[in-house]
């Protein structure tokens, strides 16, 4: 934990870091400004998403995926306060594939941190394991985030839209971002500014840059 606190406080390196710094503070921003505009629960939604927003630099996660994981998050959840899912039928697919992998990456990089999924070095095919438990992850989060909206709809705003076809079609799309995410993630858990491709390693790299190194053996 010491580790990631760290990860927060630290001072923000290269523009890709500030970057994903500003899109944090973007989020912060918009709290109060969906709160006033939307309602109570627009500033929860908010505030809950800005909060995930911090976990890719507690992770010292490569600036681009950051930057991806703050620009998606905020655009998902703007689109459900402002209903843009209900006005625009097929937005919320694209949407799904593309946060619920990004998810699926952040995910498993936390597991992988915490030692709760086996290090990629030790197992003989760790781009194929990884890509299944990425893809797993993505899916399993797609099922929480289902029964999420089909509580809200029964105990906090009837106006939430479930539906059988819509609950399948999204864990569909989900779970198919799941997969390309957990296909690139030699490219994802790579530390920040070193290639996919290095084997080379720094004593005490995070646990995203010793996953990159360890997804590329063999």
């Amino acid at each position: 934990m010491r580790e990631l606190w760290e990860g927060i406080r630290r001072r923000a390196h290269g523009p890709g870091e500030v970057t994903a710094d500003l899109i944090r503070l973007a989020g912060a921003i918009c709290i109060p400004i969906a709160a006033i505009g939307w309602g109570p629960l627009g500033g929860v939604s908010l505030a809950f998403a800005t909060g995930g927003m911090v976990i890719p630099r507690a992770l010292r996660v490569r600036p681009a995926l950051d930057i991806a994981f703050g620009i998606v998050t905020l655009i998902a959840v703007w689109s459900s306060v402002t209903d843009l899912y209900v006005t625009v039928k097929w937005w919320d697919l694209p949407v799904h594939a593309v946060l619920n992998g990004l998810v699926a990456a952040i995910g498993y990089l936390v597991l992988v941190h915490f030692r709760i999924v086996a290090d990629a070095a030790t197992l003989p095919r760790p781009r194929l394991s990884t890509t299944v438990v990425t893809t797993a992850l993505g899916f399993t989060f797609g099922v929480f985030w289902e029964m999420f909206e089909w509580f809200g709809k029964n105990f906090i705003d009837d106006a939430i839209y479930v539906g059988y076809t819509d609950s399948i079609g999204d864990l569909l799309w989900g779970g198919i971002g799941s997969l390309v995410a957990g296909l690139a993630m030699p490219w994802l858990a790579a530390r920040p500014g070193e290639r996919a491709t290095d084997a080379a390693a720094e004593p005490g790299a995070g646990a995203g840059s010793r996953t990159g190194r360890d997804l590329n053996r063999g």
